[in-house]
């Protein structure tokens, strides 16, 4: 495989993994494997950050749900 197509991987991944192309171009303008990293690292907290938001919401409307439920019976 040659790089052009192992940058091309990496390039589709960073954008299935929710990365910008803005994002994806800094990636390949940095040199340093540790601060590749880091930003990968980043934007994976961000990703986590997103995942506790929307689980909060659906608790709420899960408890919404049984309370109209619970109130029906």
């Amino acid at each position: 495989m040659t790089e052009n197509e192992k940058n091309e991987k990496v390039y589709r991944n960073l954008l299935d993994a929710g990365c910008s192309r803005d994002f994806a171009g800094d990636f390949f303008q940095l040199e340093d494997k540790q601060k590749k990293l880091r930003l990968l690292s980043c934007h994976r907290c961000s990703l986590l950050d997103k995942i506790h938001e929307y689980q909060k919401q659906l608790d709420c409307l899960d408890y919404l749900i049984y309370s109209m439920r619970d109130k029906t019976k």
